[in-house]
């Protein structure tokens, strides 16, 4: 089935109400039948959900679809996306393990692995992402992982994936992708050589704020070693949200093809507005990788970013000026949000960081929601002034 009908159809067993649509499971425990069944489904000879801290059937729902819309093998859910950075890190990592990864990652991203990570021995070095090149420099004995974000958060850079993919064979490294950005409906990283892809569910999956969400998902036998980590710390999603994401997921392809019509119109806007000094947006021609996004991206996203002539001033007054549009730090929501990305998302980064990460002091992030966008780019153009 194509990918709408999968969302939509891929769902839990009915129970004995013939329900269409699947049910809530908020239960903390299942019972067993006998105790040959309960010794039996403790020992993992049979299949059966036995605390929702493992395994919750709808949490199962969820992880099917993704893992279908993803081509992905098997997968977990998490808590929120950070929950499922750490675990995923934690449960495939050792002592002394190095990671490689790209310059532009989210901002408590960077702070795992250059405050938490550390405590651990595993050490992180940073390649530019325009010279894919340097990973070669940057691979030692104890590495462990290629990492990277594509589309990059905040400034919507784009990574060639499939380079990355030959990089990570080349070196015998396994390549972990942050697909938060794009979502499983416009990109696949997989595809391209990817072990395991990240989610922040909260974002486009949810696609209207209401819920936090992460997930995992790619090789069985990774997947594994993360379920099992996960099993034992306890980061992993609630039934209701779930259940929540697994009804997001029926209308992904459409809010998104949404959201991405009215981004390109953003983007082109902004493109011709004499006070912009710059804008990046992936299916922008102007966009350093634009001829890559098209070949891995079935679209640009929902996140355009820009910097207005006078730097970080003329950044904040066109900030205190929006009147629609939300100043929040989500994205992927259904409602308009901008934010400042120097003060907020990356504002623990040092200077120098966000300066190697690609964020200047005046950059804008926009992630464009489904309003209409008539009124969406008239509440741009008068925060311009």
């Amino acid at each position: 089935m194509k990918f709408e009908t999968e969302a939509i159809r891929t769902q839990i067993e009915r129970t004995k109400f013939l329900e269409h649509s699947s049910p809530m499971y908020l239960t903390s425990s299942f019972v067993f039948e006998d105790a040959e069944d309960m010794r039996a489904s403790f020992a993992e000879e049979k299949e059966h959900n036995i605390y929702s801290r493992y395994s919750n059937p709808n949490v199962s729902e969820f992880v099917d679809k993704v893992c279908k819309m993803e081509n992905a093998d098997a997968g977990f859910a998490f808590a929120s996306g950070m929950a499922a950075v750490f675990s995923t890190f934690a449960a495939l990592l050792e002592h002394g393990d190095h990671i490689v990864s790209a310059k532009s990652i989210f901002g408590s991203t960077h702070g795992l692995f250059t405050q938490v990570f550390p405590k651990w021995n595993i050490k992180t070095d940073y390649f530019d992402i325009d010279d894919l090149n340097s990973i070669d420099k940057l691979v030692t004995s104890n590495t462990k992982v290629i990492y990277a974000e594509s589309p990059t958060n905040p400034g919507v850079d784009v990574l060639d994936l499939e380079a990355l993919g030959k990089k990570a064979k080349e070196h015998g490294l396994l390549l972990i992708i942050d697909n938060c950005f794009a979502s499983p409906y416009l990109q696949q990283p997989i595809t391209f050589g990817a072990d395991l892809v990240i989610h922040s569910g909260t974002k486009l999956i949810d696609g209207q704020g209401r819920v936090l969400a992460g997930i995992t998902v790619g090789n069985a036998e990774l997947v594994d070693k993360i379920y099992r980590f996960s099993r034992i710390s306890g980061p992993s999603l609630s039934p209701f949200n779930a259940w929540v994401l697994s009804k997001s997921l029926e209308t992904l392809a459409i809010r998104v093809d949404r959201h991405c019509e009215n981004a390109l119109k953003v983007a082109k806007f902004l493109e011709k507005n004499p006070k912009i000094a710059w804008v990046k947006y992936p299916f922008l021609k102007s966009h350093p990788n634009y001829e890559v996004a098209k070949r891995q991206m079935k679209a640009g996203g929902c996140v355009v970013a820009f910097e207005l002539e006078g730097g970080l001033d003329a950044g904040r007054q066109f900030i205190n000026a929006i009147q629609v549009l939300s100043l929040t730090a989500n994205l992927g929501d259904s409602r308009s949000i901008v934010t400042h990305p120097a003060s907020t998302t990356h504002s623990k980064l040092t200077p120098e960081e966000r300066h190697d990460a690609g964020i200047s002091d005046g950059m804008v992030r926009i992630s464009v929601g489904l309003e209409n966008i008539d009124d969406i780019i008239a509440d741009i153009n008068q925060a311009l002034g």
